[in-house]
């Protein structure tokens, strides 16, 4: 019999109570430098305690799906090679509950999804519907179908119950945000206030359509990024139709030659990072899974459930902060950061560890050099910048990020964490430069993606539309 995603909040909450007990916390000083705080990860990823806290915090975020396994890919960047030896293997098959966390559900039961939200049979709507899914997302897995027409289509299908499931979790990491924090420190009540509205949002693929539909037209004729153009009239509150993109996966993506996997990863951190900057929007959710090299050489992304719109004004204090930091300029960084109110308690943070703070998360595209970006190096600076167990930024861990800037932060860690995983190099603060200081470009790409800009200007956002409950039926005819 095929296992169900458990949806009891006392069952799944039992399991992140056990976490508590065994969880040690130390701290311990380290000299700061870029490859430096790889180092210092190493060091602390040697100490019993932060293995055993780890691991179980892992294995808990991944058994328990939803909201959890959201909060835990973030850490499924870890690089094994910041992972004494000794501990390793152990290790790695905690990790592996993250990467291969999609639980086992019978193609009868999502079938039975795609029936109930339509109220016909699947052969009503597709002509031809393949029962092994292609891909696996979050929520849900991704079928190929064909659609009566003829038109090959990529078909998401939220589990049975796992709206129950998220909001089970949403309590839970309420219930238990301290246990949490001993790995993820960020777990903050406004970082939960700002999970809960967009993973609320992540369980209506409605509204996920129309968004992916809207930045499929943005991205229209872009000479190397696709977007597939969603369907929202065969789309519901649980399954979303979207054409169809054949292509390499991120794995096989990662066996290209140094220079395709430049292309490819200088082109990600443009969608992931440069869009905020160029259309204040920005998809909230880099991962492996959502990306792949299609035939024709463009990168399409995928996956549009955590998409971010931020006021210019937000925006605009990003960039701010940024420059500051690109030029050194501690005390005017910090003075940025206590005016919007980052800093709440400026008696207890120093100008330099307001700088360094920054640096330790953003310094790999804020220096003027060709750099290649390594799994240590991605997963060193996301760990010495969180990891409570660091004594550097003490104070700056103790300060609230607002939640408006949670999401484009996570997002630039997930794709400094996705590049890591292609060993991808690049001047990136040359191309970030575009958006930084508005540099014309100096890479290929990016004076191609200026020439699309320059006959592409970007627009206001459409309005969402009318989400619906029910599909209407579809057209038989071919």
């Amino acid at each position: 019999m095929a296992k169900q995603v458990p949806t009891s909040r006392l069952a799944r909450g039992t399991k992140l109570g056990a976490v508590a007990a065994g969880s040690v916390i130390r701290t311990q000083r380290v000299r700061l430098s870029m490859r430096g705080r790889s180092e210092a990860v190493r060091a602390k990823m040697a100490e019993e305690s932060m293995i055993r806290t780890t691991e179980q915090v892992v294995m808990v975020l991944g058994t328990m799906k939803g909201v959890a396994m959201k909060l835990g890919q973030m850490m499924s960047v870890l690089d094994m090679d910041l992972v004494p030896e000794a501990h390793r293997e152990r290790f790695q098959k905690r990790l592996a509950v993250l990467r291969n966390a999609a639980p086992s559900v019978s193609f009868e039961s999502m079938r039975q999804v795609i029936e109930d939200d339509f109220g016909q049979p699947l052969g009503a709507i597709f002509a031809e519907f393949e029962a092994e899914p292609i891909a696996a997302a979050s929520i849900g897995q991704v079928y190929r179908g064909t659609l009566h027409d003829g038109r090959q289509v990529a078909v998401k299908v939220q589990y049975p119950g796992i709206d129950a499931a998220v909001r089970a979790d949403l309590k839970n990491l309420a219930m238990f945000r301290r246990v949490l924090q001993s790995a993820m420190p960020w777990v903050t009540p406004a970082v939960l206030d700002e999970l809960r509205l967009n993973m609320e949002s992540e369980l209506d693929y409605q509204a996920e359509a129309n968004t992916q539909l809207q930045i499929a037209e943005l991205y229209a004729g872009h000479p190397f990024i696709v977007v597939p153009r969603s369907m929202p009239e065969l789309s519901t509150t649980r399954v979303l139709v979207s054409e169809y993109v054949a292509g390499k996966g991120f794995d096989e993506i990662r066996q290209l030659p140094d220079a395709e996997r430049d292309r490819i990863g200088e082109i990600i951190y443009r969608f992931y990072v440069g869009s905020l900057f160029t259309f204040n929007e920005f998809c909230g959710d880099p991962h492996p899974g959502n990306v792949l090299l299609a035939n024709d050489g463009k990168v399409g992304f995928l996956d549009f459930g955590l998409f971010n719109r931020m006021d210019p004004e937000h925006v605009q204090f990003e960039l701010t902060c940024l420059r500051a930091a690109a030029e050194d300029r501690a005390e005017d960084l910090r003075e940025l950061m206590i005016q919007r109110g980052v800093i709440d308690s400026p008696e207890e943070i120093g100008a330099e560890e307001c700088l360094e703070y920054v640096l330790a998360a953003s310094e790999w595209c804020l220096i003027d050099e060709d750099l290649t970006i390594t799994p240590e190096l991605a997963s060193g600076a996301f760990l010495l910048a969180v990891d409570p167990r660091a004594s550097e930024f003490a104070g700056m861990k103790q300060q609230n990020l607002p939640p408006e800037h949670l999401f484009s932060r996570r997002a630039d860690f997930l794709t400094f964490g996705m590049l890591g995983q292609l060993g991808c190099t690049a001047n990136w603060h040359q191309i970030s430069r575009e958006w930084l200081y508005g540099d014309p470009p100096v890479t290929e790409l990016g004076k191609t993606h200026h020439a699309w800009l320059a006959e592409h200007p970007p627009v206001a956002p459409k309005k969402p539309r009318t989400r619906a409950k029910k599909a209407p039926k579809p057209s038989t005819d071919a």
